[in-house]
């Protein structure tokens, strides 16, 4: 929903009014940082996570803002001003929180001392159909043209943007970035492959963001005793795996049955994905 009140650096303001400055360096540089939390029935999935991870993106790119517990702190009172927050029968929410530079006059070296603008902004959300998880998607391939720091979760998209565009274009679910001839991760999403029993996905590197739902994953199969080794995926490789699933906030567990065309495995989600699958909404429905 649209009418939802905004938090504007402290204060909740009606969304008209939370207007950046023209001169707010995430306008003009994309210069800033930010994250998205999914509320499944008002029960806020990994927030702590989150918030350490925007924390850490702002150290890596020379911002200072406050610490991870005081966005907590104010993500709960803004969700709990709004009505937002229940204890699991609730509606469905995301919060997008957003952190930039701060103003100053345009210049490519930022100044040293400069105050952060912080906006969070909820609204309904409307998870994927049903069938794109129990049928699957497509997805094609497209040139990672994205900067050298990907691990911070920055403003910096436009390579994002055109990658889903294109795979939109194309009529596919999401782009695989790829990279000097290795899958890298999706536009939005980080990647998985399956091959006989053993779950693949690219090391934590500073060319993918090490997404929370990444990491739950991880978590999930240890926990499960399910074989798990972090390694580059060549596209041959990517190609010939038994199955190919994608993870994130919004794209959950998503099984990719066909890319560029071909199809991967037997067409369909295959058993360790539909596994993985009931684990991960185990586990976010009962957070």
């Amino acid at each position: 929903m649209s009418d939802y009140r905004v938090y504007f650096n402290g204060e909740l303001v009606e969304r008209d009014q939370a207007r950046l400055d023209m001169e707010d360096r995430a306008c003009q540089f994309g210069d800033g940082v930010y994250e998205v939390i999914a509320l499944w029935g008002g029960v806020p999935f990994k927030l702590e996570e989150h918030m350490q991870r925007l924390e850490m993106s702002g150290r890596a790119l020379d911002i200072e803002l406050p610490p991870a517990d005081w966005f907590i702190e104010e993500a709960y009172s803004y969700l709990e001003e709004l009505g937002c927050l229940a204890d699991g029968d609730g509606e469905d929410f995301k919060l997008y929180v957003q952190a930039s530079r701060g103003i100053a006059d345009r210049s490519h070296a930022y100044p040293d001392e400069i105050e952060p603008e912080i906006i969070m902004k909820v609204s309904s959300f409307q998870p994927n159909p049903q069938e794109y998880y129990d049928e699957g998607v497509s997805a094609i391939t497209y040139p990672d043209e994205r900067w050298a720091r990907c691990y911070a979760k920055s403003l910096q998209l436009l390579p994002n943007a055109m990658a889903k565009k294109a795979s939109e274009k194309a009529g596919a679910y999401e782009a695989i970035l790829v990279r000097d001839g290795f899958a890298m991760e999706g536009s939005l999403s980080n990647i998985f492959i399956v091959e006989k029993g053993r779950l693949i996905t690219p090391p934590a590197s500073n060319y993918i963001l090490n997404g929370i739902t990444r990491r739950t994953v991880i978590e999930l199969a240890g926990r499960e005793n399910i074989p798990l080794f972090q390694e580059s995926i060549p596209l041959e490789r990517l190609f010939s795996a038994d199955e190919v699933f994608l993870s994130g906030t919004t794209t959950e567990i998503m099984p990719i049955v066909e890319i560029d065309d071909e199809i991967i495995g037997p067409g369909r989600p295959g058993e360790l994905t539909l596994h993985m699958q009931k684990l991960y909404w185990g586990e976010s429905r009962s957070s």
